[in-house]
């Protein structure tokens, strides 16, 4: 699965930053889509999930603040977040997963079985 990300950066707390994920034509056809991030010495995390029937799905910690949406034209998977804060500094990953592993799937997520390379995101205060 081919990932082009891009991005990431550095901000204060509350700005806003708007990650985009060029996503490879099958995947992006046939598979479920996220965002995952992981923090240093922390475990990965399911940060928001577009599953079947495009149903959108957050983590607790970022609901209200992020959202997820893609440009169906532009094969383009985007997270904008907003209100940032320095616990949402992370690596962020964009993420795929074949129906089989995220049909029944009914939550944000982090063991997808494709992910990119990954882009920082540094907030402080």
């Amino acid at each position: 699965v081919q990932f082009v990300e891009s991005g990431g950066g550095s901000v204060r707390s509350g700005q806003s930053l708007t990650l985009s994920c060029r996503v490879g034509t099958y995947a992006w056809t046939n598979y479920c889509l996220g965002w995952i991030r992981q923090a240093p010495g922390k475990e990965r995390e399911g940060v928001a999930h577009i599953g079947r029937d495009d149903r959108i799905y957050y983590a607790d910690s970022v609901k209200g603040r992020f959202t997820i949406s893609k440009d169906i034209g532009k094969n383009t998977l985007y997270l904008e977040m907003n209100t940032l804060k320095s616990e949402d500094t992370a690596k962020y990953y964009c993420a795929a997963d074949p129906p089989a592993r995220c049909w029944y799937r009914d939550t944000a997520y982090f063991d997808y079985q494709y992910w990119g390379q990954g882009t920082q995101v540094s907030v402080s205060t």
